[in-house]
């Protein structure tokens, strides 16, 4: 039990943006299955750095996935215009966000593999 408020407290939390100009508030966040969508239509975070004036809309958008998934390209590109961009700090959030949705099937702790008592893996 300890173990999972562990990972619990270890968990990044989504990001929250404030509409003023409609008051809606939005919880921006990503789960699996947001990540699968955002790479079945060719995202690759590691080219934010490389081409930052089509990817960062395009996180950006993504991230309404997992709770807006009607919420149109249009709708965030506009919001993001009326925000003046992403901030450094809004930026890394989203991407800590994305990788921990992506990775939630990795185990890093060869100790954490005994927790699984259903399956036994041999290499």
């Amino acid at each position: 039990m300890s173990d999972n408020i562990t990972n619990l407290q270890d968990r990044v939390k989504p990001a929250y943006i404030i509409d003023n100009k409609t008051g809606t508030t939005y919880e921006l966040d990503f789960s699996r299955e947001s990540v699968k969508f955002a790479e079945t239509r060719g995202f690759k975070p590691d080219e934010l750095t490389e081409f930052p004036v089509t990817r960062i809309p395009e996180l950006f958008f993504y991230a309404f996935r997992k709770n807006y998934k009607n919420m149109t390209r249009t709708q965030t590109n506009d919001l993001l215009e009326r925000m003046g961009g992403l901030t450094t700090n809004l930026l890394e959030r989203l991407m800590q966000l994305y990788n921990q949705a992506a990775l939630t099937h990795l185990i890093v702790d060869p100790e954490e593999k005994i927790k699984n008592a259903e399956v036994t893996v041999e290499l």
